[in-house]
């Protein structure tokens, strides 16, 4: 899990890196409000991905790291559309963005169920 973990985690920071880069361009040359979403979604569930990694790395919690890959999964299909919707005039993949939010919101359920049954398991064990 450690060598994926930390793909991941460097996937997420060029996608933080990409979210500040599309936030600059929305804020002084691009004025179309899909921009600014995807830019915010990047930043947001890029730091998020690497939290969350993180946690599951220190814990081994393989259940929160799937969680973390499958938001970073649904954050790049999801904001490569919107981008690419505003780059090139067209959407390259009409249903990545629909899949990349079903994906992103899976990815935040399955962190949020392994944090909870985390927490269930330690107060059972004192």
């Amino acid at each position: 899990m450690a060598k994926w973990a930390y793909i991941v985690v460097g996937l997420a920071a060029l996608a933080g890196a990409a979210g500040v880069t599309e936030a600059a361009f929305a804020a002084h040359k691009i004025a179309d409000p899909l921009f600014k979403v995807s830019a915010d979604i990047l930043v947001v569930n890029a730091a998020a991905v690497i939290a969350i990694s993180a946690f599951a790395l220190a814990q081994s919690r393989c259940c929160a790291f799937a969680g973390a890959t499958l938001l970073l999964i649904g954050t790049l299909l999801f904001c490569g559309e919107l981008s690419s919707h505003v780059l090139l005039g067209r959407k390259i993949l009409a249903v990545a963005a629909p899949i990349g939010g079903i994906f992103m919101i899976g990815g935040w359920l399955v962190a949020a169920i392994d944090a909870f049954a985390a927490a269930v398991r330690s107060s059972k064990a004192t």
